[in-house]
């Protein structure tokens, strides 16, 4: 049999029955607190999903990059050996000075400028002329793209090998080819200009492909109604080249130019190869083509420095951070006077 809440009659006073609150019924409250978990789950995937993606690259990046360098700083203040890491002794600055004051580090800086600038400026100007070569409409044109990053997919060792014995000195191809015009044999590895020249031109053939394709992909996102306008303002082929397609690659270019100034300074496998043997870590005899990666490499693991090797690591690192900052302020200076 059903009950009833009685009511107060009239003019009566409310019972204790009739002032409590009416509860509401257990599926009400259950929907409340769906609702709410829904809402809260929104929130966490509408504000902390984006952390979430990018968490992976933070911790990567904080065990395999920060990490090692800010270790490589500290190790660089001490007098450490490879064979006993664990009894390093603090000696503060002075690896940095030993190291201003060591000539194999201005000889090491100097030819790793030299080379840079060997490799960098033909690479460059042969990947802007070779993109805008495949930027025209040709027959096979995948083709010679795929072509073009070829030697990019070539190992540093195999084509470092490949040239160290088109350059050999007496059986050598680049020797007999000259030959046939009446130049006398070159001692590629020894003389210190062949040397870079020689380190220089397996740089250039591993990268120009790499960076031609980077322009390539610039050079097709410029607007064709540009160089439609130009044409009809009378412009030739080279002007349009000129005023169209450099303005409209230039962060690409400044891009390549950062790539290119960064692998100059890292620059080891190709010297460390062309040495054939032990004179590959010391750059040659005379240290005639050492680099600063090689000078590293000497310091650390042939003399078994871990402190002088993390304080020319550190040099190089200061050195790309010196370049970038007179970059942005020859950039804001010539904005300026634009």
């Amino acid at each position: 049999m059903a009950t009833q809440t009685p009511t107060a009659a009239a003019g009566e006073p409310p019972t204790e029955e009739q002032e409590r609150p009416v509860r509401p019924a257990d599926g009400s409250q259950r929907r409340r607190r769906t609702g709410r978990r829904s809402t809260l789950l929104h929130r966490l995937d509408l504000h902390g999903a984006p952390y979430a993606f990018i968490v992976p690259f933070f911790v990567v990046f904080a065990a395999f990059s920060l990490y090692p360098l800010i270790y490589t700083a500290w190790i660089s203040f001490h007098r450490a050996e490879l064979a006993s890491m664990d009894l390093m002794e603090w000696v503060a600055f002075d690896n940095y000075v030993a190291l201003v004051k060591d000539e194999r580090f201005w000889n090491a800086l100097s030819n790793t400028f030299t080379i840079g600038v060997l490799s960098a400026v033909p690479q460059l100007l042969m990947a802007l002329g070779l993109a805008h070569l495949l930027n025209y409409r040709l027959r096979g044109s995948t083709f010679f793209r795929v072509a073009a990053l070829t030697p990019y997919a070539t190992s540093v060792g195999a084509a470092a090998l490949v040239f160290t014995m088109l350059f050999e000195r007496d059986f050598g191809m680049i020797n007999w080819m000259l030959s046939l015009v009446g130049v006398d044999n070159i001692d590629w590895e020894g003389n210190k200009w062949a040397a870079q020249i020689a380190i220089s031109t397996i740089v250039i053939w591993r990268w120009t492909g790499y960076n031609a394709l980077l322009y390539l992909a610039a050079m097709q996102a410029i607007p064709r109604d540009r160089y439609e306008a130009a044409a009809i303002d009378g412009a030739s082929r080279w002007q349009q080249f000129l005023k169209v397609t450099i303005p409209g690659i230039r962060p690409t270019i400044v891009f390549t130019i950062v790539l290119s100034t960064i692998g100059s300074t890292q620059l080891f496998g190709e010297p460390l190869i062309f040495g054939q043997g032990p004179n590959g870590i010391t750059g040659g005899a005379d240290n005639q083509y050492q680099t600063l990666g090689l000078l590293l490499y000497e310091e650390g693991w042939k003399n078994y420095q871990m402190g002088r090797a993390a304080t020319v690591a550190w040099a190089m690192f200061l050195l790309l951070i010196l370049v970038f900052a007179l970059q942005r302020l020859l950039k804001r200076r010539s904005s300026r006077s634009s």
